[in-house]
């Protein structure tokens, strides 16, 4: 049973920056340019991250859970609703339990891992190669590039064929993958645990970041230098001062994380002709990637590739219909879930249902990135790791998104009924920054009062981002202390605090 209680701000220390966060000006730097984002006062969800609190006893719930023979789900299902805490690599396994990567049954995880993890050795074997070159660890020796694989080949069949559009396809994943989270500077980083396989200078493959530095072919370059085509290995040249948009290359043997979200997503279209790659889906393996490349597990970390690959595709068995333009107006496509945003704001608040169809304001303006990336454009990673958490455990948790989105524009009802056309478009495609400036009381109880049927599927808020000044000792006592939860999850609840668990 789920009790509200109030969450002093004062019993939470704002943790210091990681270094891995960079510095302050370089923070600002990157943000330059990208659209206003939310800052919250406390971190959430950080590995990192440190309270000044004792360590939530709640962990101890989920080790009860986690290490029972056959995973009670329903169970797993309730805590991880709440938060999962993010010591001793809970949430890690807990995702992967919720989104179907490890069964229930925990005799069989060993065997399970260890055949999806050579299966994507596999993938990588057969699917990261450059055509004409052998594979020197197959045992295939130096092919001869003969007519029937040949460049100018017209087969579209051959292996240069195939070749050719893959780079199409990894040329915008590439793009793509480089700026993911720009605010932080983890994907920048070299991981500890590179692909062997790839750089192994045995080995005759060449990584993707190769790959597309070989076929892509600036015209700045061009225009600069006019000696010829060979110049077109210049760019590599220019120091990261020179160009904002060129990152430090790192030294042979090393890759920057956001390469190995590259190739994650390139084999996924590899496998997936039918949707291939879809600008949008690097957001969605983002936090994935991130959760567990940062599991305090050695051994997990290591397989942070391959175990991010499958839960990814579990999870884009779900919502791949969102990324399908042919589907858009069927009742599994997007516009479909769009216009059900609309239809729960007419429930909900009609008078601001009303104010929205008056200035023509469509959910195809706003809602289809909220929906499509999970929210994870709207809200900095911290916080899109704490929503996914009650996101995954939700049994139905794409109509808990459609709530989610909901209670988004009732946070901001207020400006959206003061302001025109422009004003309210403005709000409505900017980050969520804007949802967590303090509201009046009178805005508060109406919020309590507008949504009474979503109290069961909804999380509650922590005071701290309503009201500054809230006094010390005001959290009852009794009750388990959980991580605070986005305040635009508040619709429906009756009571200012965060979701508690009392001792049964």
């Amino acid at each position: 049973m789920a009790f509200l209680c109030l969450h002093p701000l004062s019993d939470l220390q704002e943790p210091s920056s990681p270094s891995w966060l960079g510095s302050r000006s370089q923070r600002e730097h990157r943000r330059q340019g990208d659209a206003p984002r939310w800052k919250p006062s406390v971190i959430l969800g950080f590995g990192c991250a440190s309270f000044a609190s004792p360590p939530c006893p709640r962990i101890a719930d989920f080790q009860d859970v986690l290490k029972e023979p056959t995973i009670a789900l329903e169970k797993l299902r309730e805590l991880s609703f709440s938060g999962i805490p993010c010591e001793g690599g809970l949430r890690c396994l807990c995702w992967k339990i919720l989104l179907n990567y490890l069964p229930l049954e925990r005799a069989s995880w060993t065997s399970i891992l260890a055949k999806q993890r050579e299966l994507y050795s596999q993938f990588l074997r057969e699917m990261i190669i450059q055509p004409g070159i052998a594979k020197a660890n197959m045992g295939v020796s130096r092919e001869d590039v003969t007519f029937e694989d040949h460049p100018l080949n017209p087969n579209p069949d051959s292996r240069w064929n195939t070749y050719f559009r893959d780079n199409e396809v990894l040329l915008q994943i590439d793009k793509d993958v480089r700026r993911l989270c720009p605010d932080i500077s983890f994907f920048q980083r070299a991981t500890e645990y590179p692909c062997l396989l790839i750089l192994d200078p045995q080995n005759e493959f060449e990584t993707l970041r190769k790959r597309v530095e070989q076929t892509t072919l600036k015209s700045q370059t061009v225009a600069r230098n006019r000696s010829g085509v060979t110049n077109m290995s210049s760019p590599h040249k220019l120091s990261a001062s020179s160009s904002p948009n060129e990152y430090e290359v790192l030294p042979n043997g090393c890759e920057a994380h956001w390469e190995v979200v590259e190739r994650i997503l390139f084999i996924y279209a590899k496998l997936n002709p039918g949707i291939a790659y879809v600008q949008g889906m690097n957001e969605i393996v983002g936090p994935l990637y991130y959760t567990f490349a940062t599991d305090p597990n050695s051994e997990w970390k290591e397989h942070a590739e391959a175990d991010t690959f499958f839960c990814f595709t579990n999870l884009m068995a779900e919502i791949r219909d969102n990324f399908i333009k042919s589907l858009d107006d069927s009742q599994c496509g997007i516009t479909y879930k769009m216009e059900k945003v609309y239809s729960t704001l007419k429930d909900k608040d009609v008078e601001l249902y009303l104010k929205l169809q008056e200035q023509n304001i469509k959910p195809q303006f706003f809602a289809f990135r909220w929906l499509t990336l999970l929210l994870s454009q709207e809200f900095l990673l911290p916080d899109v790791i704490r929503i996914w958490d009650s996101l995954f455990a939700d049994d139905s948790r794409f109509d808990f998104l459609l709530l989610v989105c909901c209670a988004m524009l009732i946070l901001i009802r207020e400006q959206l009924l003061e302001g025109d056309f422009t004003i309210n478009m403005r709000l409505l495609q900017m980050s969520a920054r804007s949802y967590r400036k303090p509201r009046s009381s009178k805005t508060r109880s109406s919020l309590a009062a507008r949504g009474p049927g979503l109290e069961e599927k909804t999380l509650t808020l922590c005071p701290g981002f309503w009201d500054t000044q809230m006094p010390v000792g005001s959290q009852p006592e009794g009750k388990l202390q959980e991580w605070p939860a986005p305040d635009l999850l508040t619709l429906g609840c009756s009571h200012r605090g965060t979701l508690c668990h009392a001792p049964s």
